[in-house]
Parts: C-alpha cells; structure tokens; sequence
C-alpha cells in the first residue's frame, strides 16, 4: 500500500495503520509545502510515527539530511515526541546510537545538534566527554556549546593571565556567533589588557574605493547597469545621480567587523546606488566563501563576474548573512560590490552599508597574501578624501 493510501485510511479510521515502515511517514512529511498543502497527511504521519519505538529516532535523524526546512521541523517534533513518550514509559533509550550519529560529521548538522540534545537529557555526563571535541564542529550550535564551555573555563581561571589568554584565543578561533566574539574580546581587552585584530582574525576586507550616487529612483537602479560594471576604472569619472560628476574614492574602515558605511563619505543619501571595489591577492587558485551581511539590496562580482544578488531593502544584517562560494583565480582577484538605497524615510532605513569577509568553509579566515595592517580607528564622521 503506498504513503498517501495509508495516510487517507489513518485520517478516515483515526486508528493505527499497521503494516506501514517509518520511511512511509518521513516521505509525507516531504510533501509539506510553503502555502500549507500536505499539512493534513503530514499530521496523519506525524500520529503514526510517534507511535513507533524510540530505536527508530535514530531513522528519523538520518532522513533529516537533505529534508526542507518544513520536512525538518515535522521530523524533529516526531523525534522528540517518541523519545518523551518513551521516557516516561521506562523504554531503553539508544544513547549509543546517538552517539555514533552525533559523531559523523557527515550527518545533517541540525540532526547532529538533536541527537546532542536526546543525549544529554538521558545521558548528560556521555553527552559532556563530546563537547570539547566540537570546538571545530561544523555545525553551529555545536560549536557555539564547545566555545562556550571554553569560555567560562577562562573565567574561572582569568587571575591567571597566560592560561586564560590561550583559552580565550582557543574560543576566538573557533567562535562565530557575534555574542561570543564581543565576549570573548571584551575579556581579552578589558580584563587582560591584549589586543584583538577582530578583522584579521576572520578575514574581514578593510580597504576599498567607493563611488556613488547613481540614481536608484523608483528602485531601477538594482537591474541598471553603471559603468562600474562593466569596467572598473578607479581614474574614471561619471556621470551620477541628478548630472552631478562622481569619482572613486578611497576608503578604509576600522569597524570590528569591517562595515563599510557608504554614509561616511558621501553623506545619508536616498535613492542611491553605490559601488564598492577591492583586490584580493592569492598564491594559488583556491575555494574560498565570501561571507557578507547587508541590509540593502546588493549584488556581488568576482573577477568581473556576477556572483549573486538580492534585492531586499532593511531586513536586518548579521555577520556572514549570505555565504557564497567562489574559486579564487591565482593572482589578484577583482571583488566588486552594489549597493542599492530606496526610498524609505524611518529611522530604520538610514544605514547604506555592508562587511565582507574571506575565509574557507568552516568560517576560517583566508587572509589576501598582500593584507595590510588593519586601519587604526578615525574621528567620528571624518570624511575621506579622493585619491
């Protein structure tokens, strides 16, 4: 009998389907879309599957790895249901099986963080012996519990400045949510009296040349193509917004996550376009991700090649917001980003800005092999002038 079949039985009957394997119900859950079709079989399925015992959570887990977000979420809840329901029952709970699935780095990494989870409510001292080997762990949460771990053992010990400094640049090396960062640094800072090169650490791009206003009235200016496009040519001067002639300049920022502000130079503008250029310089070809946060609407190039763009205006901006990956040629390497400013008036809307960092997959910084030092904080507000 297939899937659907058995879920109509199970939602006409409202009674167990025998004969059905767990595979059947994660396939409906599958079938769950963005405007709520299949959320019917999928809550039939969801009914079904708890019913099963708790050696099949490690199923569920696996059948995670590639699954939609919505799939994800409807087999997380089903895996949490029976394993309570099983606790309460006395049933034997497969630690070892979650274990082994939180160990191989090659399952889903919000599978692994769930299985970390089950484990730690029901075997919380197996689950703590995992923890110091996830400071590298590419999944996030995972690592967010290792560094976190490293950072209150610095605490415990900060009187004691060398042991405490190479904890703390253990959990530097390994952080990556922007909280343990500022923490991490603070103490560094405040209560060691180091310093922090927050920049190099992850590979932030500190010096650029700027050029704007084009006009971005109506929002066109996201799909126009301006001269920078198609050339980069750092002597050239343009025609921008309202006939006003426009020039590169150069631009460096000392921001700890290397924002760079096009409002500094150019002034709060409205209905703008603004284009960013940077070199990067690489010994070899290479794979690399460029990680970028921006609230603006944007687009990338990579060696006069377009990488991706999005056209959404003051949704937020967080570190290493769009990840995307690149193969670095040999030799410098042209980055060139837009940034497009509509028309919005609020408070919330003034920011025209964006940081970019290099670094591999693990979020380890690549550093160009020419990086200069990172520049040492301006006057507030001090505006730079053209080169």
């Amino acid at each position: 009998m297939k899937p659907l079949t058995l879920l109509a039985a199970a939602l006409c009957l409202n009674a167990p389907v025998h004969g059905a394997e767990p595979a059947d119900w994660l396939t409906a859950f599958q079938e769950v879309g963005l405007e709520g079709e299949g959320n019917s079989a999928a809550a039939a399925a969801w009914g079904e599957l708890t019913q099963y015992p708790a050696d099949t959570i490690p199923q569920i887990l696996d059948a995670m790895k590639g699954a939609s977000p919505l799939a994800a979420n409807w087999m997380r809840s089903a895996a949490g249901a029976i394993l309570e329901r099983e606790k309460k029952a006395g049933a034997t709970i497969p630690t070892d099986e979650f274990r082994q699935f939180l160990l191989n780095r090659e399952n889903a990494p919000g599978a692994r963080f769930l299985a970390y989870e089950f484990l730690d409510e029901i075997a919380s001292d197996s689950a703590a012996t995992l923890v110091p080997g996830m400071l590298d762990d590419p999944s996030p949460p995972l690592r967010r519990i290792a560094v976190a771990q490293v950072i209150e053992e610095a605490k415990l010990i900060i009187n004691d400045q060398d042991a405490a400094s190479k904890l703390l640049r253990t959990a530097l090396d390994a952080a990556r949510d922007v909280d343990q960062i500022n923490e991490i640094a603070s103490l560094l800072r405040e209560d060691l009296k180091q310093e922090v090169d927050l920049p190099t650490q992850f590979g932030f791009l500190m010096r650029w040349h700027l050029i704007a206003p084009f006009d971005n009235t109506g929002r066109e200016g996201f799909d126009a193509v301006y001269a920078p496009e198609t050339n980069v040519d750092l002597t050239a001067t343009y025609q921008g917004k309202d006939e006003k002639e426009i020039r590169w300049e150069s631009y460096s920022t000392s921001n700890d996550y290397g924002m760079v502000d096009f409002n500094q130079p150019f002034s709060p503008l409205k209905e703008v376009v603004g284009y960013a250029h940077t070199e990067f310089e690489s010994s070899t070809e290479r794979q690399v991700e460029l990680r970028l946060g921006c609230k603006n609407a944007w687009k990338v190039w990579l060696n006069g090649e377009l990488i991706f763009g999005r056209e959404e205006y003051h949704r937020g901006i967080r570190i290493d917001q769009y990840v995307l990956p690149v193969m670095l040629k040999a030799g410098k390497n042209s980055i060139l980003v837009k940034a497009c400013q509509n028309e919005q008036e609020q408070d919330w809307t003034v920011q025209w800005e964006f940081q970019l960092r290099v670094c591999d997959s693990t979020g380890a910084a690549v550093l160009s092999d020419d990086r200069l030092p990172t520049p040492e904080p301006e006057q507030k507000g001090r505006r730079r002038s053209a080169e």
